[in-house]
């Protein structure tokens, strides 16, 4: 990677809120209302220094540059400006990647960005002269694909051989390993507390019996159901990121390359695996040189498939590396927030676990329309 010496952006400050399950934990806090208390903890982390900027990923809020809302609603002050990205569920991610950006342009030295969503709050959206709001806009112009995620996520177990079993055994593999992480106190540093919770809603115990007896939730006599797939959430993260030559010492993670790509939109959730395969191309990393990848697991069928492209087995050798602390399916999937709880994870994962520096991370997400986005970073 050609770039000015110093200037690589740094990860130096990760946090998140609990992700609450749509209509219940957070069903009447705003957007702006789960951001601002991350934002503010992620400046209080990088004491003596004012952020520059605040990038925010959302999908479905209400408009308004969200970022620039959660940032005055923050306290960080009327001259740090905002910009919110949509890129859907990779909205959070694609944030990160805006603001390193930056960072690297040497046009800002600490930004603070991530992602929020609140699905209890958000408004319905109508076409004027509509007798009724519609469900969502469309990912695609007419005449393209333009699946729902559910039977996507469907299409894409069956073009790649996902079998009922298998997903179940992940989904149930996601919520233990979530669990574990919980008692192991792997989420205290990186929460926090909001509305008197202080973890996560929905991780819970599951045997793979209980899941086989749910109903396929998409399609007749389909493989994906309610207990492999992830939960409408609501939830915030962010991170604050500077160059290199500013860390001061701080540990963090040094985001060594992104990339956003476009993939057939009747499979978007195939969008890591080239987003992914770009980014070590890019790199000349290999995938075995990798510490921990951390896939938002919007649904079972679409994690397998993507870890089965790349010849990563999370239900065999790879167990310990794939989303070790569980994903979006036990913790939830607040869609503009998503992306960033991942870069959250691994920085909890390998920096706050004092993993040695050069140890490599490596973030995804799948997009609606048909879009991945990838981040690989490396401990410093």
């Amino acid at each position: 990677m050609r770039e000015t010496p110093g200037s690589a952006p740094v990860v130096v400050a990760a946090r998140r809120t609990p992700i609450g399950t749509a209509g219940h934990a957070y069903k009447e806090l705003t957007v702006d209302g789960l951001a601002a208390p991350v934002i503010a903890a992620v400046a209080e982390d990088v004491p003596g220094r004012k952020p520059e900027d605040v990038v925010l990923g959302n999908c479905m809020g209400p408009g308004g540059n969200v970022a620039r809302v959660s940032a005055l609603a923050a306290g960080l002050g009327h001259d740090v400006p905002g910009l919110t990205v949509d890129r859907q569920c990779g909205s959070g991610l694609a944030a990160v990647l805006v603001a390193a950006q930056a960072v690297r342009a040497g046009e800002t030295d600490l930004v603070i960005a991530g992602g929020a969503e609140s699905a209890s709050t958000a408004p319905r959206r109508t076409h004027r002269g509509a007798e009724a709001p519609y469900d969502r806009a469309p990912f695609t112009p007419a005449g393209h694909p333009d699946p729902d995620m559910g039977p996507a996520a469907e299409a894409l177990a069956a073009r790649c051989g996902i079998s009922r079993e298998r997903q179940d055994a992940y989904a149930s593999r996601s919520h233990a390993r979530a669990l574990a992480a919980r008692e192991a106190g792997a989420f205290k540093e990186e929460i926090v507390p909001l509305g008197g919770r202080s973890d996560d809603q929905r991780p819970r115990p599951l045997r793979e019996a209980s899941l086989a007896r749910l109903p396929a939730a998409f399609v007749q006599e389909g493989t994906v159901t309610a207990g492999n797939s992830s939960p409408v959430s609501d939830g915030a993260a962010a991170v604050a990121l500077v160059p290199e030559r500013l860390r001061a010492g701080l540990p963090g993670l040094r985001l060594v390359a992104g990339s956003v790509v476009g993939c057939d939109p009747e499979l978007p959730g195939w969008g890591p695996v080239p987003a992914i395969r770009r980014v070590l191309a890019r790199t000349g990393v290999g995938l075995e040189q990798i510490a921990t990848v951390e896939i938002v697991e919007a649904f079972a069928a679409q994690v397998l498939a993507v870890t089965d492209a790349l010849g990563l087995d999370p239900l065999g050798a790879d167990d310990g590396r794939v989303c070790p602390g569980g994903g979006a399916l036990a913790l939830g999937h607040p869609w503009g927030a998503t992306g960033a709880v991942v870069v959250t994870r691994l920085f909890s994962g390998l920096v706050r676990a004092a993993a040695p520096p050069g140890t490599l991370g490596l973030a995804a997400a799948a997009v609606g329309g048909g879009l991945g986005v990838a981040a690989l970073f490396e401990v410093v």
